[in-house]
């Protein structure tokens, strides 16, 4: 595969970067990456995955842009407001980087859909705002074999991994995956939400830029990933954290013959 003059212009930042180079700009324009939800994370991640020229992007999402989003949602715009997320990710992503094909799936995802909509990707990122789909994403990824960048945030804090419970590490015990990192959701009305609680804008500008940022390692192949290790942000007062996830035996996903419609349950 050859660059044009243009796209040798517009990517010149990272082709000189040994870590990435030639090749690895080339593996992004080769990648096809699927990111779930077009809101707070969401935003900054699809607009760095575009300008990164990620060649495919698909973005997930059935809400339609609000008035109350253009505070963090940093892809949509007041023109925006009351159409289609995925609509008007296309249309701001369009306007970046016409090297980007962006393929809207204007839904929600359940246990029957996941996994055919999960295959069609080599790597997915995850910026939902709810336990259920969090399960379900990372179930998906694991039976898929496709990594899995997932983050959170609350309000003030953020949170960040990467999941590939299907590969080993040195030991042979299997990577952790979410359901490692969270057994269960908690408790109806112990987590509020973010109309609820309330969140800083910037913050869910930081940690989606993370998630992109750790979508290109995981293509390109550049440095060390998040899989085993899990990134706190505390934004307030300007502390980096990193924790160690570890295998529970415990985990559904590790069943004799687990399927996806099997562990839903255990959401």
């Amino acid at each position: 595969m050859s660059f044009s003059d243009d796209q040798l212009e517009r990517y010149a930042r990272h082709i000189v970067l040994k870590e990435i180079g030639g090749p690895g700009q080339q593996k992004l324009l080769a990648a096809k990456v699927l990111v779930i939800g077009a809101g707070g994370l969401g935003s900054p991640l699809l607009l760095y995955l575009a300008a990164a020229g990620v060649g495919t992007i698909g973005v997930v999402d059935d809400d339609v842009v609000a008035l109350s989003n253009l505070q963090r949602q940093v892809v949509h715009d007041t023109k925006a407001v009351g159409t289609p997320k995925v609509d008007s990710t296309a249309a701001t992503i369009g306007r970046i980087n016409p090297d980007t094909k962006v393929i809207p799936h204007e839904m929600r995802l359940t246990a029957a859909n996941a996994q055919e909509l999960i295959n069609q990707y080599d790597i997915v990122a995850d910026g939902c705002d709810n336990f259920p789909t969090r399960f379900l994403v990372n179930d998906a990824c694991y039976f898929a074999k496709v990594p899995l960048v997932s983050a959170a945030v609350g309000r003030f804090d953020g949170q960040i991994s990467t999941f590939k419970g299907y590969e080993r590490d040195g030991d042979g015990v299997p990577l952790p995956t979410y359901r490692d990192f969270v057994p269960k959701a908690p408790a109806d009305g112990l987590i509020s939400t973010c109309e609820e609680a309330g969140v800083l804008g910037a913050l869910t500008g930081v940690m989606g830029s993370m998630q992109a940022l750790e979508v290109i390692k995981e293509v390109t192949g550049a440095g060390t990933g998040l899989a085993g290790r899990l990134l706190i942000y505390d934004a307030l007062d300007a502390r980096v954290r990193t924790i160690t996830l570890r295998h529970d035996p415990a985990n559904p996903l590790t069943g004799t013959t687990p399927t996806i419609t099997d562990i839903s349950a255990h959401a």
